[in-house]
């Protein structure tokens, strides 16, 4: 299991408005800021996401680098798939696909992609067994 991700974005403040956005969607909804000086030296300042108790989704400035990663982050349904979809949209995101079964993986593997505002790919998946469902 992965504890956390670092994402290098062109311009911090724009992406926290974005995924301030989107990320409550999916039930992640606390905020934390780190200052990089109270880390080793070099270590860049950082806007984290997460839930539950964890910061797992964080980002940092820099040079952006859109085909290196591919993020699919859980939905708890369908609904929830195509309102992240939506709303990820009308927050500047690009469509990739719209919701809809994938079936090139299970039919029962229901997502929707997006480009958020530095060209990553997001998913958006609700994965109906792995929900007890």
């Amino acid at each position: 299991m992965i504890d956390h991700i670092f994402l290098t974005v062109g311009d911090t403040d724009r992406s926290v408005a974005f995924y301030e956005t989107v990320l409550p969607i999916l039930g992640i909804t606390s905020r934390l800021e780190y200052d990089g000086k109270d880390g080793p030296v070099g270590h860049p300042d950082l806007k984290g996401f997460g839930a539950k108790g964890r910061m797992s989704f964080w980002l940092r400035q820099g040079v952006a680098a859109p085909g290196a990663v591919h993020i699919g982050f859980i939905a708890d349904s369908e609904d929830v798939v195509n309102a992240a979809f939506a709303k990820a949209l009308a927050a500047g995101a690009t469509e990739i696909h719209a919701p809809g079964p994938q079936l090139h993986y299970d039919p029962r593997y229901y997502a929707a992609q997006v480009r958020d505002l530095d060209g990553y790919s997001l998913e958006f998946v609700y994965k109906s067994w792995q929900h007890g469902a």
